[in-house]
């Protein structure tokens, strides 16, 4: 069957429900048709069972049979479908719009099979520019000379068509569309490439940002573990504690109370004796038998033999220092919990080790330094070196090289034979010249060691009380955390932490040895590798 039988009658073939050409076309019992596929998911949701033409309504879902005659004539016809949204429909088709398959750069209309056929029949339309159908035909053409836009000025940066190169366009670089085509499509590739490279590297930090959402529920499960073991064990050696606090001072009572017990007892026990003997002097006072008189009276004129109770008290128990020694012992029991979470504690930090090298360009000139970059003394003599900006000029310090504005990071320094010294951290935009003042406000989060027992933390100043004199100092840095803490290798002990500090630029690490102290104080402070222990 020919396209145009198909035109005749377009409309009978394209299901009402689909807008498109049938597909397995059934016939209802009203006589309209539809698509197999289409009535039925249409009866599927519907309530009932009725034509979404006519409206008929049927008690039972009919029996459906594909139209064999219409799937014939429906199967001739494959290109010939409405158009649908997002498709350009035919300019010539009245009613219902079919799909293009060209449109004219000439005539600047888009034609279906049916229409498109002039096009290639009559000579004189064979001859028109025909391309892959395209919405707005107008705007391929010169608005100026009305002429398709067939080249490009790479000059001006446009489209333009064959007359503009010979009057506006005169002695521009002119090429052909499809060469610039080509040009641009190699620039749109590049721009895909970097694109996808961009979804990429976004992808990656998607699954890094999980990746460190699991590290950090990993910690805060950790932490909960911890927080309930400790706690747990602190409530059971509190209720423990109070358990036996009240067994003692009970035993203490019991025994009060026995003891009291056997006074009252033999106390009424004499009583009841002395009663007797009161009893029987009370009868003999009475007789008027001379003899009977004088004959007992020496045995119940003395009184029944009795205890002194002059000096008998109940003895009463003396709590003084009960309750305060067993709090003696929860507090030794927090000690130990508190020394098992510091040594856990320092063993999570040091995973954050990270290598530190002293950096000469900041070093104070009467600073020694070694070779590697790991220690620093203070010489008698200044050296001539440059006053560049990063270097101190007046205080003997010297920052370390690498800085750090995100994460966490850790090392140590051993202090070992010092008098003297300051460690920490500082800010990159530290002033470096003249008098320093080791706060917070000054960019500066530092401990340190004065007259060889005295350690302050500068928050301001705080005097520390220190079971031991540290031998390495550890620093550690949670830079989003605002953290700065420093520990006590040694003895997996926290020295200090500076808290809720606020952190907006680069952090490097900072060194004092101070003065040589005419030798009292020439030991010099060493980066130490970080011993990673089980």
């Amino acid at each position: 069957m020919s396209a145009a039988s198909c035109l005749l009658s377009e409309e009978q073939f394209l299901c009402s429900i689909c807008l498109d050409v049938f597909t397995d076309p059934v016939a209802i019992p009203c006589g309209h048709n539809f698509c197999k596929k289409c009535i039925t998911q249409h009866w599927d949701v519907s309530v009932q069972c009725q034509c979404p033409m006519c409206k008929e309504v049927f008690k039972r879902r009919p029996k459906l049979r594909v139209n064999t005659f219409i799937s014939e004539i429906a199967a001739h016809c494959p290109d010939q479908r409405c158009a649908k949204p997002g498709e350009v429909p035919c300019d010539v088709c009245t009613g219902t719009k079919l799909k293009a398959l060209k449109s004219c750069l000439v005539c600047l209309a888009s034609y279906c099979e049916t229409h498109l056929e002039p096009h290639q029949r009559i000579k004189s339309l064979k001859k028109h520019k025909l391309i892959d159908p395209v919405e707005n035909l107008e705007d391929r053409m010169c608005k100026e000379h009305d002429k398709p836009l067939e080249l490009f000025c790479k000059t001006d940066q446009m489209c333009v068509c064959l007359l503009c190169t010979v009057l506006d366009h005169k002695s521009h670089d002119i090429v052909p569309l499809k060469e610039e085509y080509k040009g641009k499509k190699a620039e749109l590739g590049k721009t895909e490439a970097e694109i996808q490279q961009k979804i990429q590297e976004r992808q990656l930090k998607i699954q890094e940002i999980k990746h460190s959402v699991e590290l950090s529920k990993e910690d805060a499960d950790r932490e909960i573990a911890d927080s309930v073991r400790v706690f747990t064990a602190l409530m059971q050696s509190v209720e423990r504690g109070q358990a036996e606090l009240i067994e003692t001072i009970q035993e203490k009572q019991k025994t009060t109370e026995k003891q009291a017990e056997g006074f009252i007892k033999e106390l009424e026990q004499e009583i009841s004796e002395l009663m007797k003997r009161t009893a029987e002097v009370e009868q003999l006072s009475r007789t008027e038998d001379h003899l009977h008189l004088l004959q007992s009276f020496p045995s119940l004129n003395t009184p029944p033999h009795t205890k002194d109770w002059t000096e008998v008290s109940v003895h009463r128990s003396s709590y003084e220092g009960t309750v305060r020694r067993a709090v003696a012992q929860l507090e030794e029991t927090l000690r130990k919990e508190m020394e098992k979470l510091l040594d856990a504690e320092l063993k999570r930090v040091q995973q954050y080790a990270v290598d530190v090298t002293l950096d000469t360009d900041t070093a104070h000139p009467s600073l020694i330094l070694s070779d590697d970059g790991k220690q620093v003394n203070h010489g008698d003599v200044e050296k001539n070196l440059p006053d560049n900006p990063e270097r101190f000029s007046s205080c003997c310090c010297v920052l370390g090289k690498q800085s750090f504005s995100s994460g966490r990071f850790y090392y140590e320094v051993q202090v070992k034979g010092k008098t003297k010294w300051d460690l920490g951290v500082a800010r990159g935009s530290i002033n470096r010249k003249g008098h320093i003042t080791l706060n917070p406000e000054d960019g500066y989060w530092t401990i340190w060691l004065r007259n060889g027992n005295e350690y302050k933390a500068s928050d301001p100043p705080v005097l520390l009380s220190l079971k031991s004199k540290p031998q390495k100092v550890g620093v550690f840095v949670d830079y989003e955390e605002g953290l700065v803490s420093f520990y006590d290798v040694d003895a997996a002990a926290l020295i200090y932490s500076f808290t809720g500090c606020t952190f907006t630029e680069k952090l490097y690490p900072y060194f004092s040895p101070c003065l040589n102290d005419g030798g009292k104080n020439s030991a010099p402070l060493i980066i130490s590798p970080v011993n990673h222990t089980d």
